[in-house]
């Protein structure tokens, strides 16, 4: 399955248009790689998103067409979420 719809789907992002969106800024890792919209997914891939100051990162459990709302979440396992800190955090 291609990301932007995987990311869809899960709903770890809302549009569609905006997960490709993110993906082009270079927002979106797989297996620690940089990833295109178009790039494939599968059960077991590493994700991590990056929005704004904070990194999602989560493993693939399944994919699916399609998901009820309360269903998205069983799509993925939450690994890690990280927030990095802010220059004005830093007394810079």
């Amino acid at each position: 399955m291609r990301l932007d719809k995987f990311l869809k789907v899960s709903r770890l992002i809302k549009r569609r248009t905006v997960a490709k969106d993110v993906s082009e800024q270079g927002r979106v890792w797989i297996n620690g790689r940089e990833a295109k919209a178009s790039s494939t997914v599968k059960p077991g891939d590493e994700l991590a998103i990056q929005y704004g100051q904070k990194t999602v990162t989560v493993r693939i459990e399944r994919i699916a067409e399609t998901t009820r709302k309360d269903e998205a979440g069983e799509l993925y396992t939450l690994i890690k979420e990280e927030q990095r800190p802010r220059e004005d955090d830093l007394g810079w």
